[in-house]
């Protein structure tokens, strides 16, 4: 793939999704570089979408550690069971928030945050790292993107870290 995002002209986040997943999946097809692929699909994400932060975190022992991300500064270190990324790391499931001022145990890396998905990767069974997103916006997630972004970590899980 080229470096030229094709972004179909879409308020149908479905639409989006299903026309940038081939666009990401060739993308990671022809580089090996774990840092280099997520780095780019954070662009592809926050690119397509205007997400306020986009990023993953990675798995160290019973942390979890900023990774390649778009947006403003992150909180750096999050550990297991704190917070939306923590809560994943520690059940293995996809979290959608619709307001994360009613998550208990919210941590607000920034407090422009009003909504948050996070999806685990998984790799031989345990939890590698989080994709994390975050919007401005009450109630911006939905099932719709819960299923694409599953599909987008599955791309990574077998291509990327596989």
């Amino acid at each position: 793939m080229s470096e030229t995002l094709i972004i179909p002209d879409s308020e149908s986040r479905k639409e989006i999704y299903e026309a940038i997943i081939p666009q990401i999946a060739s993308l990671v097809s022809s580089e090996s570089n774990v840092i280099a692929n997520l780095a780019n699909i954070t662009s592809v994400l926050k690119e397509a979408f205007g997400f306020f932060w986009v990023g993953f975190y990675q798995a160290d022992g019973d942390e979890l550690i900023l990774a390649p991300f778009q947006g403003p500064i992150a909180c750096t270190r999050i550990k297991r069971g704190k917070g939306v990324c923590g809560a994943v790391f520690e059940s293995g499931k996809s979290l959608v928030v619709p307001d994360v001022e009613e998550f208990d145990g919210h941590i607000a890396c920034s407090s422009l945050s009003r909504s948050e998905i996070v999806i685990p990767l998984i790799l031989k069974g345990t939890v590698w790292g989080v994709l994390d997103i975050d919007s401005e916006s009450v109630r911006d997630f939905s099932e719709i993107d819960k299923h694409y972004l599953e599909i987008i970590v599955e791309i990574i899980s077998t291509d990327v870290l596989g």
